[in-house]
């Protein structure tokens, strides 16, 4: 999957989902501060990726994402 579906697909749910606003969904974006995510929306973040993406993610695979960037990464890296 190219990283550009990636991505696309990662910001749809995310506005879709989780009410981000869409203006607020850029690389640099916090998850946590500008995202405003908390850990119940973690867990339903991974689901959606679970169900957008067929992959699975554990609590340790989070533990260097910080940007919505890292988080794109991350889901590239897990499906190549």
């Amino acid at each position: 999957m190219e990283k550009e579906v990636i991505i696309e697909k990662i910001n749809n749910f995310l506005v879709d989902e989780f009410e981000v606003e869409s203006e607020d969904i850029m690389p640099t974006a916090n998850l946590k501060d500008t995202l405003e995510l908390d850990s119940l929306d973690f867990v339903d973040l991974v689901v959606a990726i679970e169900s957008n993406f067929g992959v699975k993610l554990v609590s340790h695979d989070f533990i260097n994402v910080e940007t919505l960037q890292d988080f794109y990464d991350l889901i590239e890296n897990k499906l190549s």
